[in-house]
């Protein structure tokens, strides 16, 4: 039985950060849209149902944590959003948490690494799905 594609949305208002993105996971077999605005993203999610959800969180007319709300209220069940930004690992980890993201990537995370920590995030996912609440 093979192995299904991780369908990755990334959402950037940077071409080259978007291209580069897009190469890097899509050579490690990561299925991969981008989308270059804010605008449109809850639709874009809600259409390609995108495992994760790589959102910058410096994009111009709504921030990545405002697009972050509206578009999980579009979002399939199991879709994760893992905040992506510049920004420094503590500010980005602070804004995580109080926008309720499912995780965060620095951007100086690149190559094998970000493939390897966005596949770690989907088994997480996966495997929280599959096992019963321990309440």
């Amino acid at each position: 039985m093979s192995e299904l594609k991780i369908r990755v949305l990334i959402v950037d208002d940077d071409q080259d950060q978007l291209a580069l993105a897009e190469r890097t996971l899509s050579a490690y077999g990561f299925e991969v849209r981008t989308h270059r605005s804010s605008l449109g993203v809850s639709n874009l999610v809600r259409t390609s149902a995108p495992d994760l959800v790589l959102l910058d969180v410096n994009i111009p007319a709504l921030t990545g944590d405002k697009v972050l709300a509206l578009a999980r209220s579009q979002a399939p069940a199991g879709t994760k959003f893992i905040l992506y930004s510049a920004s420094d690992e503590s500010t980005l980890r602070a804004l995580a948490k109080a926008s309720g993201a499912d995780g965060y990537i620095t951007k100086s995370v690149q190559g094998e690494e970000l493939a390897q920590r966005l596949s770690a995030l989907h088994q997480k996912a996966r495997a929280e799905e599959t096992t019963p609440a321990n309440r």
